[in-house]
């Protein structure tokens, strides 16, 4: 073979005349031959083998010629022909590639072979997959889902070959057919060839899903093999990096490809350079190319993700874009680090390095916990709650962490506060403190290891330190004193001068063996006795002739002694051990305990320390979450339900008042949230855990009973819904827990009162879905709650009557006959006979029980008014006994005394408590009977008419008799003759309590003159209790009959302004609010009375009125009038509970239509009144959430023209800079921008003062925020005129000097004319329903709304407060309700009445 193939870079090159020995194509043949020159190829291969590819390549190149008018049938043969060729390829060549004689023709021929194949199939396949992709934009589904028609079956017969292609591809190139090309130097051309078609296929559009997989996966591994062994590792990163960019998509796939490539293929460099190539984006190529960033990030994600070991030496190049402007980029480093964090930086195994880089990495991510965008913030606390649930927080680092996200519970974005919610309830389910985690708890052991800690220290440094000092360093340290002494002794003048006592008494001290001889010596040494030391040395070698130690004395020189001694003292390693031995213990290893001591010691205090930051942040976070449980926004609230459930599920403190806040969120009407409390609670407290039923019922019953003890009525009615849910849904644990109940309730298990409380309340919620289960036991419940010992306990009195109510009708709502049981029940015995020995009893839970056994009475007895008449004589006939009996004691005492003069005085007193409560009991069977008539009775009757209205129906009337009466009564509904059925019961039951109730002959009677004396002498009955009782009761009476009300109402308000205690004014704040409901006519002169309790002194007094006031109003029962001016200033109140009060008193009114932008002008005059006083500050902050209300452009151009024509009859700069605060509060839109211009005179001349101005400028700085440019231009206009006004005064601007100025300017005269005619003209054309400004309007008499001019014919907007104003001048002593008849308030007109200004001009 003379030729060689050389794959071209186009298609059309191969049919030029190329190089010397260059293959060219001879023969293109048309597409009408090509079947026929296909089935020869064919033939050919089948006879010759892969290798006729050399002879017929010229027909494969035809087909790739003629590709787009060659049927589909062709090329799929084509393909086909081209696949067994290669394959045949992939079979033949490993034996030439092993074979050592090979001629160069065979191998040249084999090569030329093995690229015609590759370059067709290669060139194909790329044709293919682009016919398949242009079919697919074809047939995409349209509207409707349906897809339109085309070549289905081609498309979906590629899918299946495309696979086979690049598995055939593989086969042959992971063979090593490097060998064929001279040197091994494959060319770039055929590489790129089969990289191209790779690169084509992974665009299509489906590469990713699931179905793609083996194709995706054969993809992936082909690149692997020409990266590894083709040298293709610089091309496919750069490849990689253009296909991110443009194909978003191909982030997970080429996320996969590298980890592939870097672990199978080992190719770990490939990470390297796609990493650096996007470490070198700068910030401002990231920004043109946003699909391409969110690419990126997404690759280097999931990259971290599969190989984040391999990730880490790169990630240094990837820093720097943490500093960049993507958010993206941003977050994908972050999740980057926090993969490696888990995954590689983690336990106990770090080397310093890798302790180091932890840490810098664990900072990074701290610092975007306060990243600009929320996005970034709410992944890296995503990121740090996967860090924790993975337990690869370093332990320091968690208060550090916490603590930050406690801090982001603040954040301004949803999602950040999601996440910062899930990263609290991680850290508390994997921390590694304690189980328990409490402050309180934590606190006494601290400060004792603490004290025990100083106290340690303090001992250790009491003591020298002691340093250890090897025997070396001492010797050498006493070697020039030591050879001094050793001179001395042997010196012969010497010998005479040693007999002393120390000598004998060494003598006699001598040791048996020269070893205890060795150990004296080295202890005198240590104890620098050195004299002492050099004489038994010398003695020893006498006595020791033989001892090695002493050997080298039988010369006696000062070397030998010498050294003898050093031997001694320092010695081997095995002399110095047993020396040691032998030795006294040094005070070193003492200390050396102490001290491991004192490290355990603070160890344990800085884990406690630890611990406690710990607690206080969960407290902290608790407090924080808590408020979250009731936010309008649904996902915060599952987060912070789910929080709770996560916190009482570790028993941390505190964590039962969170799950009690969240109970009322049972009533909520989000399904979600309610649905999430419920499960919540099933999850906490209704799935128990035990090994048997009974187990089961006793962890239930248990935890249930913690919930109820202390807990309010709301949260008690609100785990009704929950409980009587449980109950009613027929578990198996139903029966078993109400036997436990009943156990506990009866006392045959041990237990507390308050879990016998519990007991019986969760019985009655079982009874609401099951009547029975108390109906049963009703004589248990009268002998153990209502028995013989009830005066012992009346709390659970009480609670067992709560729970006979529930088998009531008036609980269950039934239609039915009423169920009642008869006045000789023992139930009712039992009732009567409590209240009646508890009324002269001074029990201070007797009250509460008395008004729940009432209302029983009520509910359930027959005749129910006849038990209370009974029962309230023998009350009354018990206090009077009371009184004679004490009266009798005082005439006894005073006789004995002599002292008789006194005794009628003293006779004649009465216990206070005793009568408080026979007063409260009146007020009671008042306020009952009058609920029973309106409801019991007049169902009942309702009940009977229908019954019998029925009963008439059955009896079927002859036809014309119904059709006789049907026009009747039509007939008398059209002439309004006669009143319906229920109107007539309705006016019985109001006549009984008009004449019947407090008739003469009606013990109820009796009572009330003492009620009014009471209350209407508080100087004479000053007991508080007597005083409260009384009130409240008056109150009752007062509901019977409109009579009743009017002659006593001057009373009540007179107690609610004058009386001395905060119980008193609360309870007639209430009292009074159900009196306005029921007879509004009477109460509305008296509103004012009301609203002025928004400013006691006392808090719990103004809480009470802003929650009764909050009711009224929003159910329309009060006229919103100006005086809501006074609900505004409690926005402010120091107690922040009545804030939220008044803050959700203003989001339900903005529920209304207008309601807020009709008061708005009115508050602002009365809050801004120089006579209230109030503070710019706190006038800002109210005005600034009213304003946040107003959200409409008509409301904020009217609100504009309001507050400047209001500039005219403000008097004083206070009010001028109130109104313009209040114009900048505003949500400035353009039509709102021109109405201020047009109002320029009304406030032009107050713009000297900085505080009319500065407000004035911030709308300008507002307007000009994303204003267009025309809009913009005519608000620096207005911002020049503003600047010279304020600056030079009003009258040098308007001056004929100023008009010359602005000429010589450039700025023509008539300009400023126009400009005030065009304002005069808008000002004419104001829209209907907008005051339009009048000099003549201006006032100085007193700061209100001008009113409109009497000549237009369009109706002028008033406000509520207007009318209000007026009234307080006409009655100013109408303020305060006193004793005296003349200042009772006259005027009784209803609530929808015409304004007094409209009847006083008519």
């Amino acid at each position: 073979m003379s030729w060689d193939f050389f794959v071209p870079v186009c298609v059309g090159d191969l049919v030029k005349s190329g190089g010397i020995n260059q293959y060219v194509v001879q023969d293109v043949v048309s597409p009408k031959h090509l079947p026929s020159h296909l089935h020869k190829f064919k033939a050919a291969l089948r006879s010759q083998g892969p290798l006729c590819i050399l002879e017929h390549f010229d027909t494969g190149y035809s087909l790739l010629q003629h590709c787009n008018s060659v049927e589909l049938a062709v090329k799929e043969d084509a393909l086909d022909i081209l696949l067994q060729v290669v394959s045949g390829l992939a079979t033949s060549l490993p034996a030439l590639l092993l074979s050592i004689s090979v001629t160069a023709a065979e191998r040249k021929e084999k090569l030329n072979a093995v690229k015609m194949s590759v370059y067709l199939l290669c060139k194909l396949s790329e044709n293919f997959e682009s016919e398949a992709y242009r079919q697919c934009i074809i047939t995409a589904p349209g509207k409707g889902g349906k897809k339109g028609k085309g070549g289905g079956e081609g498309l979906q017969q590629w899918e299946s070959e495309r696979e086979k292609v690049l598995q055939a591809l593989v086969q042959l190139l992971q063979l090593d057919i490097r060998s064929l090309w001279n040197l091994s130097l494959v060319e770039e051309e055929f590489i790129s060839c089969v990289t191209c078609c790779c690169y084509k296929l992974l665009e299509n559009p489906t590469i990713s899903h699931v179905k793609s997989k083996p194709t995706r996966d054969c993809i992936i591994h082909l690149l692997g093999v020409l990266i590894k062994k083709y040298n293709h590792i610089l091309g496919a990163s750069v490849k990689v990096i253009q296909l991110l960019q443009h194909f978003e998509q191909l982030s997970s796939v080429f996320a996969q490809a590298v980890s592939v490539w870097s672990t199978e293929y080992g190719v770990r460099g490939i990470i390297g350079e796609i990493i650096r190539e996007i470490g070198q984006r700068s910030s401002e190529e990231l920004a043109r190319d946003s699909g391409g960033v969110k690419a990126f990030a997404s690759f280097i994600a999931e990259l971290g993700t599969l190989v984040p070991e391999l990730m880490m030496p790169n990630i240094s190049v990837l820093i720097t874009h943490l500093e960049g402007e993507s958010h993206t980029m941003r977050v994908a480093v972050c999740e980057l680090l926090g993969e490696i964090l888990v995954r590689v930086l983690c336990g106990d195994g770090l080397d310093d390095a890798g302790k180091a880089d932890r840490d810098r990495f664990f900072d990074t991510m701290q610092e975007h916990l306060h990243d600009t965008h929320s996005h970034v913030r709410a992944r890296v606390l995503q990121v740090y709650t996967r860090i924790v649930n993975s337990k690869a927080l370093p332990l320091f680092k968690y208060s550090e962490v916490m603590e930050l996200a406690v801090g982001r519970l603040m954040d301004k974005s949803i999602n950040v506060v999601k996440s910062a919610i899930q990263l609290l309830a991680a850290f508390i389910a994997h921390n590694p403190y304690s189980c328990k985690l409490s402050s309180a708890d934590l606190k006494k052991p601290l400060e004792k290891e603490a004290t025990k800690l100083r106290e340690l220290r303090e001992k250790l440094e009491g003591k020298a330190p002691v340093a250890v000092i090897k025997a070396s360093e001492l010797w050498a340290a006493m070697e020039p004193e030591l050879l001094v002494t050793v001179r001395t002794e042997l010196e012969p003048t010497s010998e005479e001068e040693e007999d002393d006592e120390d000598d004998e008494k060494e003598a006699e001290k001598e040791a048996e063996d020269d070893r205890a001889t060795a150990v004296q010596v080295a202890q005198y040494l240590r104890v620098n006795k050195y004299r002492n030391a050099v004489r038994l040395c010398i003695k020893a070698h006498s006595c020791f002739p033989e001892s090695e130690m002493f050997a080298s004395l039988s010369t006696l020189t000062t070397e030998t002694l010498m050294d003898t001694l050093a031997l001694i003292f320092k010695g081997s390693d095995e002399d110095a051990s047993e020396l040691s031995q032998n030795l006294p213990p040094t005070p070193q290893k003492e200390e050396g305990g102490e001290e491991g001591e004192l490290k355990k010691q603070e160890m344990l205090v800085q884990y406690l320390k630890d611990t406690e930051t710990f607690a206080l942040l969960v407290e902290r976070a608790i407090a924080v979450i808590n408020t979250m449980l009731y936010l309008k926004t649904t996902s915060v609230v599952l987060e912070a339900v789910q929080f709770c459930v996560t916190v009482c599920e570790f028993s941390v403190a505190n964590s039962v008042s969170g799950v009690r806040k969240m109970l009322p969120l049972v009533w909520s009407t989000d399904a979600a949230i309610k649905d999430a409390v419920v499960q919540a609670y099933k999850r906490l407290y209704l799935n128990p855990q035990g090994e048997n039923i009974r187990v089961k019922a006793h962890t239930l019953v248990d935890s249930l009973s913690e919930l109820m003890v202390d807990a309010s009525l709301g949260t008690i009615q609100c785990l009704e819904e929950i409980v009587q849910e449980f109950f009613g849904s027929g578990s198996l644990l139903q029966s078993t827990v109400v036997q436990v109940l009943w156990e506990r309730f009866t006392g045959k298990r041990e237990t507390s009162g308050l879990h016998r409380r519990a007991a019986v309340l969760l019985l009655g919620m079982a009874a609401r879905a099951e009547r029975e289960v108390v109906l049963s036991n009703l004589d248990t419940l009268c002998s153990v709650a209502l028995g013989e010992k009830v005066t012992e306990d009346f709390l659970l009195a009480r609670d067992s009557v709560l729970t006979i109510s529930s088998i009531t009708d008036h609980i269950r709502q039934s239609k039915s006959a009423p169920f009642r049981l008869p006045q000789d029940h023992q139930l009712f015995t039992c009732l009567t006979q409590a209240i009646a020995e508890g009324v002269v009893m001074e029990d201070p839970h007797w009250q509460s029980f008395m008004e729940q056994a009432v209302r029983l009475l009520y509910f359930l007895a027959e005749s129910p008014d006849q038990l209370c008449s009974r029962l309230l004589q023998r009350c009354a006939r018990l206090l009077l006994d009371q009184i004679a009996e004490g009266a009798e004691l005082n005439k006894e005492a005073s006789q004995n005394q002599d002292v008789a003069q006194e005794s009628n005085e003293q006779g004649e007193q009465v216990n206070c408590v005793c009568l408080a409560q026979l007063l409260a009991l009146c007020g009671s069977i008042a306020f009952w009977q009058v609920s029973h008539l309106e409801s019991s009775v007049s169902t009942e009757l309702r009940r009977r008419r229908e019954t019998e209205e029925r009963a008439e129906k059955e009896k079927g009337p002859s036809s014309k008799a119904k059709q006789q009466a049907a026009n009747d009564s039509a007939m008398e509904e059209e002439l309004g003759l006669g009143a319906s059925a229920e109107d007539t019961e309705a006016e019985l039951i109001r006549k009984i309590c008009e004449t019947e109730l407090l008739a003469e002959e009606n013990l109820l009677c009796a009572f009330l003159p003492l009620l009014v004396r009471v209350c209407s002498s508080p100087g004479r009955y000053s007991h508080p209790q007597l005083t409260t009782a009384s009130c409240l009761a008056l109150s009752q009476y007062m509901m019977i009959s409109p009579s009743v009300c009017e002659e006593n109402i001057r009373l009540m308000f007179t107690v609610l302004e004058r009386s001395t205690l905060p119980v008193v004014r609360a309870n007639t704040i209430i009292a009074l609010g159900d009196l306005i409901v029921r007879f509004p006519n009477i109460l509305e002169p008296w509103t004012q009375n009301l609203y002025a309790r928004l400013s006691d002194e006392v808090p719990s007094v103004r809480q009470t009125a802003v929650t009764v006031l909050t009711q009224l109003v929003l159910k329309d029962v009060l006229k919103v009038k100006g005086q809501v001016s006074e609900v505004a200033v409690l926005l402010i109140d120091p107690d922040t509970h009545i804030c939220s009060l008044a803050l959700n008193f203003f989001n339900e009114l903005a529920s209304k239509d207008n309601a807020i932008y009709n008061l708005l002008p009115d508050i602002i005059s009365r809050l801004s009144d120089p006579e209230r006083g109030m503070s710019s500050e706190d006038f800002n902050t109210i005005m600034k959430q009213l304003f946040s209300y107003i959200t409409k452009e008509r409301q904020t151009e009217s609100l504009v023209e309001k507050l400047c024509q209001r500039f005219r009859t403000a008097k004083t700069e206070r009010q001028w800079c109130d109104l313009a605060v209040s114009l900048s509060l505003l949500s400035m839109c353009e039509r709102g921008f021109k109405r201020l211009q047009e109002c320029w005179e009304c406030y032009s001349d107050k713009l000297t003062e900085p505080g009319v101005y500065q407000p004035l400028l911030s709308i300008i700085a507002k307007l000009r925020r994303g204003a267009k440019a025309l809009f913009k231009a005519q608000v620096d206009e207005f911002e020049k005129r503003l600047t010279a006004v304020h600056t030079r005064g009003l009258e040098n601007v308007e001056s004929p000097e100023m008009d010359e100025e602005n000429q010589r300017e450039g700025g023509p005269s008539d300009k400023t004319v126009n400009r005030k005619a065009a304002a005069a003209r808008g000002r004419q054309r104001s829209k209907r329903g907008q005051a339009k400004p009048s000099v003549s309007s201006q006032c100085d008499d007193s700061f209100v709304t001008p009113r409109k001019s009497r000549k237009s014919k369009k109706p002028a907007i008033t406000f509520s407060s207007d009318e209000e104003e007026e009234e307080e001048e006409e009655d100013e002593d109408d303020e305060d309700a006193v004793m005296a008849e003349s200042e009772t308030p006259k005027v009784t007109t209803p609530i929808a009445r015409t304004s007094r200004r409209t009847r006083l001009r008519n």
